[in-house]
């Protein structure tokens, strides 16, 4: 059952969940915004990954224990070609200030890095890269 607090019909606790602490943080109002994202795109949202615990996230990712998955603020979404396009761009439209592109090799493995951090002096905002 999913916790009290959660609102978001499109997307489920477990989703996004650390897959290596098991804990689950999300800010409401990034949570929010993905969800008039979801109905806008009007197709699933596949979560790769959500929440990263700083321990886990340091594991996995370049961006060491404090990347933006450690925020609960982003989210990794499984998409590829014209959906991804069409997701970037409703994305942007939407207040998403961070968008990492990762559309190379099997389709399977592609996907869009979605955040909404502010700026800072090493990030400015908004933000696109490629992976």
């Amino acid at each position: 059952m999913p916790p009290d607090f959660w609102t978001w019909p499109h997307f489920t606790p477990a989703e996004f969940r650390c897959r290596g602490s098991g804990r689950l943080v999300v800010a409401r109002d990034f949570m929010d915004r993905l969800e008039r994202l979801r109905v806008v795109f009007g197709r699933p949202m596949v979560v790769n990954s959500g929440y990263r615990s700083p321990a886990y996230n340091d594991r996995i990712s370049s961006s060491g224990p404090a990347g933006p998955h450690t925020t609960g603020r982003a989210g990794d979404f499984s998409v590829a070609g014209i959906d991804a396009w069409d997701l970037a761009g409703l994305a942007r439209a939407t207040g998403f200030t961070g968008i990492g592109v990762m559309q190379r090799g099997d389709w399977a493995g592609r996907y869009l890095h979605l955040d909404d951090l502010g700026p800072s002096p090493r990030r400015p905002r908004p933000r696109l890269w490629s992976y």
